[in-house]
């Protein structure tokens, strides 16, 4: 991949690794939900942090509620992954959520959502989330 970054999904994650992030691939009314960070004018996949004492599906649960709005959800694990840049190397669980009813937008760092059919093109991670976005459309197909 360009820029030196790697993207690998773990067919079989050690419990010792310390995961990072939790990303949550969110539909609602047959679309797909992106948000956009208040000081970006990028889109991406909501999810966040991973914040000390919390588990990955904890953190899951909080981010699509804070970056969404989301009161009424069904959320699954789909996978571990690692992104590898300079030698460093992050580890986050991707999830999916099916969302049934969103409330008001929390008053947190996302400014707004979007609803499409796809991928938006001018994504905040664009190395990153359109592998985490395949893993996830294979995923629900199966």
């Amino acid at each position: 991949m360009p820029s030196g970054i790697k993207v690998r999904i773990l067919s079989e994650p050690d419990r010792n690794i310390d995961f990072k992030y939790a990303v949550i691939a969110s539909r609602y009314q047959n679309q797909w939900i992106f948000v956009r960070h208040r000081e970006r004018k990028t889109w991406e996949i909501p999810g966040g942090h991973i914040e000390p004492g919390e588990t990955p599906d904890d953190a899951a649960s909080r981010e699509l509620k804070e970056e969404t709005g989301a009161i009424d959800f069904t959320i699954l694990p789909v996978a571990a992954y690692a992104v590898e840049k300079d030698e460093i190397k992050t580890f986050g669980w991707l999830y999916f959520a099916e969302i049934q009813k969103l409330d008001k937008l929390p008053d947190s760092e996302i400014a707004e959502i979007i609803l499409l059919d796809q991928l938006p093109l001018n994504l905040t991670y664009p190395l990153i989330q359109p592998i985490l976005f395949e893993v996830i459309n294979k995923s629900i197909q199966e």
